[in-house]
């Protein structure tokens, strides 16, 4: 008997299903948090086990007080570039009519470019996750002073993987501080432990959500009974720091942050590394895929 065959690809086996029920859920994760160990990088065994407790490290003075200087004035001159305010891959402030965001910041700055090559940023991603890695997004943030907006709590897993197609959760986040992080300037919160529980969430993902999401998410986002046993769990950490240093977080760790109403600006260069073997596939909850300097699909490893 001739076996029978298909020219098509099973699709993958959805474990994190989201924003297709009426009500929320707290679903166990199904995949490791650390997938190297102590000998693949630069990160020891009892850092290691922090972060895989916790989804997060902190690093001081990753970079130097020289090259921060350049990233900040490359930043500037990011956000002051009159050409640049008209491109789809730049985000304004709803309230101030100033920069919020600018996507693909690797691919428009040689600066940044150059960050996300660094063994000090990539050699880490590597380790935490166990293969070689291509970038899947980055951006520079601003937080200005006196009105820089709020992030609403959230898993980024939850979107890439409904609305990018991202299969499992193996992907990091690194984002490094290019101005001092205080209690007061909107600093990133993150619940410690809770990227072991994936929130599924409600509400279908409208067409071309992304040009919405960009400013202010609402589809995607937690329930607020979700929210508060996560937070009755586990608490609530807020990262301050010093310029220059680093926070690595496990792409479903539930995290947000404040709004600055403060005199002090609060800015950061925010890459995500996804594993190679992670690629991602069609859009698990969504009608189509997110533009590519959102979500890329080019998954050329990092050399």
């Amino acid at each position: 008997m001739t076996a029978l065959t298909t020219d098509f690809e099973q699709p993958t086996i959805d474990d994190y299903p989201t924003r297709k029920d009426s009500t929320p859920a707290l679903l166990y994760r199904r995949d490791p948090v650390v997938w190297g160990n102590a000998d693949d990088g630069p990160i020891d065994q009892e850092r290691l086990d922090r972060y895989d407790d916790a989804g997060y490290l902190q690093f001081e003075s990753l970079v130097s007080a020289s090259e921060l200087q350049t990233y900040r004035d490359e930043l500037w001159r990011l956000s002051r570039d009159p050409q640049l305010r008209e491109d789809d891959r730049v985000v304004v402030e709803p309230t101030l009519n100033e920069v919020r965001s600018v996507f693909e910041v690797h691919k428009i700055s040689d600066v940044f470019a150059d960050l996300v090559r660094d063994p000090r940023v990539v050699d880490r991603a590597r380790q935490i996750l166990g293969s070689d890695v291509y970038v899947h997004q980055s951006r520079v943030n601003y937080k200005p002073g006196f009105g820089g907006g709020d992030f609403f709590w959230h898993s980024d897993f939850e979107t890439w993987h409904a609305e990018d197609g991202m299969p499992r959760m193996r992907a990091v986040s690194i984002s490094i501080a290019l101005t001092d992080n205080y209690v007061h300037n909107g600093a990133l919160m993150i619940m410690p432990g809770s990227h072991r529980t994936f929130v599924s969430c409600v509400g279908e993902t409208p067409e071309d959500h992304f040009r919405e999401s960009l400013r202010r998410q609402e589809i995607g986002t937690p329930d607020n009974d979700s929210l508060s046993v996560l937070a009755e769990k586990h608490g609530i950490d807020v990262l301050t720091g010093s310029a220059g240093g680093a926070t690595m977080f496990d792409c479903n760790c539930m995290h947000g942050s404040g709004g600055n109403i403060t005199p002090f600006p609060r800015s950061n260069v925010f890459i995500v590394f996804n594993s190679v073997d992670n690629a991602c596939e069609e859009p698990f909850a969504a009608p189509g895929r997110r533009p590519t300097f959102i979500a890329a699909r080019d998954f050329t490893p990092v050399r």
